[in-house]
């Protein structure tokens, strides 16, 4: 009796045979500060045209800018969850998105170099990022909020898989 081979739906790019990581819930409180850092200042410009010229669209306009930034935190929370990272013997895949689902499989012999970088908002928070570069920039990819030992150790990992699979070719 022979094996049937399994169904791969196209539609549905995350593939449940794979053991996902997650990255950080810190990665939320750090997204969130930056929206709403844009949010308030954005409220701030148009509290002082409102000042200067008392006028309807202005208190309109922040009314939008509320009710879009709060749409914009709900999809934030989901977004964040919806990254995910795995390991595999010969690459590495890369997940996100919510309603435009994105899968990224990156050959660990196509990797050029390997950055982590973190900036102000995500040291504070204990954060890193992982970004892998190809020969094609259409298929770099990046895995956000990861903890610095993590980073690091993925950095290590991928860079020494990269090379023995470089060597090979």
């Amino acid at each position: 009796m022979t094996e049937q081979p399994v169904a791969v739906d196209a539609l549905e790019p995350w593939p449940d045979t794979v053991a996902w990581q997650r990255v950080s819930p810190k990665l939320i409180t750090v997204e969130l500060i930056a929206r709403t850092t844009f949010a308030v200042v954005l409220l701030a410009g148009l509290g002082i045209g409102w000042a200067m010229a008392s006028y309807w669209a202005w208190p309109a306009a922040m009314v939008v800018v509320v009710v879009y930034a709060v749409w914009r935190a709900w999809v934030t929370v989901r977004a964040v969850r919806a990254w995910g990272y795995a390991e595999r013997d010969q690459d590495l895949l890369v997940r996100h998105g919510l309603l435009v689902r994105r899968l990224s499989i990156v050959p660990y012999a196509r990797m050029q170099f390997v950055d982590v970088t973190a900036g102000p908002l995500e040291r504070a928070f204990g954060l890193a990022t992982v970004q892998l570069h190809t020969a094609a920039a259409a298929t770099d990819a990046r895995v956000p909020g990861l903890p610095p030992a993590e980073a690091a150790r993925l950095r290590d990992r991928l860079t020494a898989l990269g090379e023995d699979r470089a060597e090979g070719l």
